[in-house]
């Protein structure tokens, strides 16, 4: 079962041309991507004891229906990849109506925040990822 938050577009992310800009977007599945992260337990406080970060390292993002201002937003988020120090996840953006209106697959990279290299995805977080990809 993917991840789900939800919420409402608010006036401060409407454009000159009345709907959702395209960058908020890209902010509403970070905003999915740390919620979801954080229900394994790697709060930001326990991310920065570990000195880890997941960093993000590609987006392909797909803007399928535009959104306008007071719409609820749906936020899906599941494991599509994991790899030894990478993984990739999917976000999938839902109107209140149940309609796609974007979807990205986002390839992270887990680093060590002191050394800035690559580094192995911790044991829970791992164990999300192939509990998510099992479940599909």
């Amino acid at each position: 079962m993917p991840h789900q938050i939800e919420f409402f577009v608010r006036s401060t992310d409407i454009d000159f041309i009345g709907h959702v800009n395209n960058a908020k977007y890209l902010e509403y599945m970070e905003w999915a991507r740390f919620d979801w992260i954080w229900q394994t337990g790697l709060t930001l406080d326990e991310l920065q004891r570990r000195a880890i970060m997941p960093v993000v390292v590609n987006i392909n993002i797909n803007y399928r229906k535009e959104l306008r201002i007071r719409e609820q937003v749906i936020a899906r988020t599941s494991a599509v990849k994991v790899g030894e120090k990478s993984f990739v996840i999917k976000h999938e953006l839902f109107n209140q109506s149940e309609q796609l209106v974007a979807d990205a697959d986002v390839t992270m990279v887990m680093i060590d925040a002191n050394s800035r290299r690559s580094t192995a995805i911790p044991e829970e977080l791992r164990e999300a990822l192939f509990a998510e990809l099992r479940v599909k």
